[in-house]
């Protein structure tokens, strides 16, 4: 394979595996060189300024993370949406081309044949039948008076409380007098 470099790519088309969706259903095809802020400012004015009721996220291969990556970005500014995920695998072709052909020839090419995993997100304003398979509900929404700053409460930072004596080992408990002058122990004499 050192002589040979990859001179084409090309994926295999496969309908989106969603019954009944709309025919002006906007699909956000996700590639591994896509930026997201790029995809993102695309798909949320398609859902606020155009108004639209669904969207979907595909993306095959090494873009699976980044495609998942939208659709959690999504959720969270929007709220509310439904969610189905389905994984397939998808074929890609790949071409690869001989650097160095023999001289009484012409030029050899390889084909390849690769199945590669691929994911696809339906995301909807409005409800979705619950029964069917990769089906997660919207998140609750906030009460008031919650904390409302795009975190769902894990990963919160909060203050620690102050540690136990029991807790810290022998030798790093100080002991530390009552009277202002320090009589009968010095403050910050360790046990040995």
């Amino acid at each position: 394979m050192e002589n040979f470099r990859k001179v084409r790519t090309s994926e295999e088309e496969m309908p989106l595996p969603f019954p009944d969706l709309p025919p002006d259903v906007v699909e956000m095809k996700v590639k591994e060189g896509s930026k997201i802020r790029n995809l993102m400012n695309f798909a949320m004015a398609q859902m606020e300024l155009k108004g639209r009721r669904q969207i979907v996220f595909s993306g095959c291969g090494r873009a699976v993370t980044k495609t998942i990556t939208c659709v959690e970005i999504m959720k969270r500014k929007l709220g509310g949406l439904h969610q189905v995920t389905k994984v397939r695998y998808k074929t890609v072709l790949e071409v690869w081309e001989n650097q160095d052909p023999p001289s009484d020839g012409p030029t050899q090419n390889l084909t390849v044949h690769k199945n590669v995993p691929s994911i696809c997100i339906l995301l909807s304003r409005d409800p979705l039948d619950p029964n069917q398979m990769g089906y997660q509900p919207p998140e609750p929404r906030h009460e008031a008076g919650e904390d409302t700053s795009g975190s769902s409460g894990k990963g919160l930072k909060r203050p620690l409380p102050p540690p136990c004596e029991e807790l810290l080992p022998k030798k790093l408990q100080v002991q530390v007098s009552d009277s202002p002058r320090g009589s009968g122990t010095t403050a910050g004499q360790l046990d040995h």
